[in-house]
């Protein structure tokens, strides 16, 4: 398999559920602003989503993946076919009742996201009747990260990547098609939510069904494959629930600074998970697989030139990215969100929470590619540590810019926090040998530079004056920017090909 491909489709794939989603913010921004009732579905529709990453795309997937990995290749077909079905029935039951219990328990989880709500009237009721909504989103995407670890294992990478997608077109559709319908219009995002969830579920079916891969109902937490997944999800949810943790604190701390902030910092979060979800995560998904398996194969020096080849291709597309998020961030926020009721105010605040963003986007990327080295070798104990200890330094950090940056302050320490992550993950993996650099870093390294210096001079000069994105129409802006970031592609990748860099040079066959 050619990883370089699959990073391409799993990328493309991505791509689509980013474009739908940054158009969901989009229609969002123009319908319902920045206002009380966005804070309240923010809030609301983040626990659930804190518990998936936490349960689904956290820790069960860095404990499932390469335990299944294991069974398909040493065990063959049958025994992998069981222990899908045993893992998934114990996911359900579990989840199921965690998702009653958020539903009855919604009015407590509002103080527990954002007490600060409680000073304006009618926020905490309207923020429990969402929570009561969107909480038993948790239980169907659980079981579409258990579906998209299966088809991710047996190198079926298109469709768990392109299942975020249906998500945002639910939510699309809600806002367009159901929000007269309701009142405060807001609560159709929260029913967009559910009926996302169920559709991607059911998008899961068919290709497990041809896999010969769809669970069965089988009880059976005693099993040997269910209870080494249950050892490793331990300390897996502990050092997930840092960094979720971390999200908690920060919403706490946005909304005790009054209305709007969760909005703006949630705003700039999506512009800078476009870039983190297309290298970050998508690399991640490739990786852990192939790392797992040659783990598995005792294969020590490919598993750490996989990591090597990760690494030189993370830098070498996250850095432009940072350098556009801090160069661009009045084009993209204006051309993406200042409609209706996001005004030039909103613009202004939203631009402050992304540039603390953008400072941390290659470790937030890094982190993402660093901490699969250990959960393919079943180590979770270390990025555990690490997790709180950055959770620790980030709350700190926190607290202190916010009396100064204000809500930026609260994602500038979100950067910092996450760049202290990536330097622990990388530095513990050279102390334990699991990870030797290739030869040629410091020549990459200083041509890459030189690239960045190309591509921050031309989007700076093709930009122009933040006068013209405040003022300039839909079209207009559109067409501006899209000139912008292909004349900004055009020389950062131009720039990397006149001093000897190749496509060809990051093929990579597992």
């Amino acid at each position: 398999m050619n990883l370089l491909r699959a990073l391409t489709t799993v990328s493309g794939m991505t791509l689509l559920s980013r474009v739908t989603g940054l158009a969901r913010e989009s229609l969002k921004a123009a319908v319902f602003g920045a206002g009380v009732q966005m804070d309240a579905f923010e809030a609301a529709f983040r626990l659930p989503n804190i518990l998936r990453r936490m349960f689904a795309e956290g820790a069960f997937s860095q404990a499932f993946v390469p335990i299944l990995s294991e069974y398909k290749r040493q065990r063959g077909e049958d025994a992998t076919r069981d222990l899908v079905g045993r893992v998934a029935t114990l996911l359900a039951v579990v989840l199921l009742g965690v998702t009653v219990l958020g539903v009855l328990a919604a009015p407590w989880l509002v103080y527990l996201l954002a007490a600060g709500f409680a000073h304006t009237p009618g926020k905490v009721e309207l923020t429990a009747d969402m929570i009561r909504i969107v909480f038993p989103y948790i239980f169907f995407v659980s079981l579409v990260s258990l579906a998209g670890g299966v088809l991710n294992v047996y190198r079926r990478f298109a469709i768990p990547a392109v299942t975020p997608v249906l998500l945002n077109l639910a939510i699309i559709g809600a806002a367009i098609f159901l929000a007269r319908f309701f009142d405060p219009p807001i609560l159709a995002l929260a029913w967009g939510v559910l009926i996302g969830g169920i559709a991607q579920v059911v998008l899961q079916i068919a290709p497990l069904a041809r896999l010969g891969m769809l669970p069965r109902p089988r009880f059976d937490w005693r099993d040997e494959g269910v209870r080494r997944i249950l050892l490793l999800m331990g300390p897996a949810v502990i050092g997930v629930s840092a960094a979720q943790i971390s999200a908690l604190i920060n919403t706490q701390l946005a909304a005790s600074l009054g209305d709007g902030r969760v909005s703006w910092i949630t705003y700039a979060d999506r512009l800078m998970e476009f870039p983190s979800a297309l290298l970050g995560v998508a690399l991640g998904t490739v990786l852990l697989p192939s790392l797992a398996q040659h783990y598995s194969d005792a294969r020590h020096d490919e598993y750490s030139a996989l990591l090597d080849w990760g690494l030189r291709l993370a830098i070498l597309l996250a850095l432009p990215a940072a350098f556009a998020l801090w160069l661009l961030a009045v084009p993209l926020i204006t051309t993406l969100y200042q409609y209706g009721k996001f005004g030039v105010a909103d613009v202004w605040m939203t631009r402050a929470a992304l540039l603390g963003y953008s400072v941390g986007l290659l470790a937030l990327i890094l982190v993402k590619i660093l901490a699969p080295g250990f959960y393919a070798r079943q180590q979770i104990r270390t990025p555990v540590k690490i997790s709180f200890f950055t959770v620790a330094v980030t709350t700190l950090l926190g607290v202190v810019f916010m009396q100064f940056l204000g809500h930026a302050g609260l994602t500038l320490a979100t950067s910092l926090g996450a760049c202290v992550n990536a330097s622990l993950l990388f530095w513990f993996l050279r102390k334990n040998g699991y990870y030797a650099p290739a030869s040629g870093w410091l020549a990459f390294v200083s041509r890459v530079v030189i690239a960045l210096g190309v591509l921050a001079a031309v989007l700076y000069w093709a930009a122009g004056p933040a006068e013209f994105w405040l003022n300039a129409g839909l079209w207009a802006r559109v067409g501006r920017l899209f000139l912008v970031v292909v004349a900004g592609a055009a020389a950062y990748f131009g720039a990397l090909w006149l001093l000897g860099f190749r496509f060809a040079d990051f093929n990579r066959r597992e």
